[in-house]
């Protein structure tokens, strides 16, 4: 993973609106799943309303609607804000029935999130508590208000955990400001050209 210094000329990688060829490419890809529908209807919501909790959300490229990515915002007034991190969304097939897989793919420091592999712990994101009403974009808006309400008692950052469960929070929050400073998202390693 290269790392990612402080920007403020970051640029959103390049939005993806569903362009005729989406569908057509997509459908030979991925048929007219109930999935690739789905995302075709998310997207076409999407452009006209984007979610201010992102700088980005869209799939990687035409033929495969099943991979998308986005760059998630620090939440504004808390130890994130400035902060932006490039994310990985694996589709699966039988989407909107089973959850996506989000992966940090920018470090973060924060209790329910592994620094290393970039794995999330949310309960939203669990085949038990998975809506289909959910979609992308609000599932992504959870992910940022896990960034303003941590979980220390399920941690996957064992560190950062140990600072809140110890109420030491002026202690984890000056160690998320560090790394969120430190590992901020600059556009570097974007998958879209």
């Amino acid at each position: 993973m290269p790392k990612s210094h402080s920007s403020s000329t970051a640029t959103p990688p390049k939005s993806r609106s569903p362009p005729a060829t989406t569908k057509t490419t997509a459908t030979t890809t991925a048929g007219s799943s109930p999935a690739t529908k789905r995302l075709l209807h998310e997207i076409a919501e999407y452009s006209p309303h984007p979610n201010p909790a992102l700088l980005h959300l869209g799939p990687t490229s035409d033929a495969n609607l099943l991979q998308w990515e986005a760059v998630l915002k620090g939440p504004p007034s808390s130890p994130y804000a400035g902060g932006l991190w490039l994310l990985s969304i694996s589709i699966p097939p039988t989407y909107p029935l089973l959850p996506p897989k989000l992966t940090f793919l920018t470090p973060i420091c924060h209790p329910n999130i592994n620094f290393a592999t970039g794995e999330i712990c949310l309960t939203l994101l669990t085949t038990e508590h998975w809506s289909p009403l959910y979609t992308l974009s609000s599932t992504l808006s959870a992910v940022q208000q896990l960034l303003l309400d941590p979980v220390a008692e399920s941690p996957l950052n064992v560190d950062i955990a140990n600072l809140y469960r110890e109420g030491d929070r002026v202690g984890a929050e000056g160690l998320v400001r560090f790394w969120t400073g430190e590992k901020r998202w600059s556009g570097e390693g974007r998958r879209l050209d």
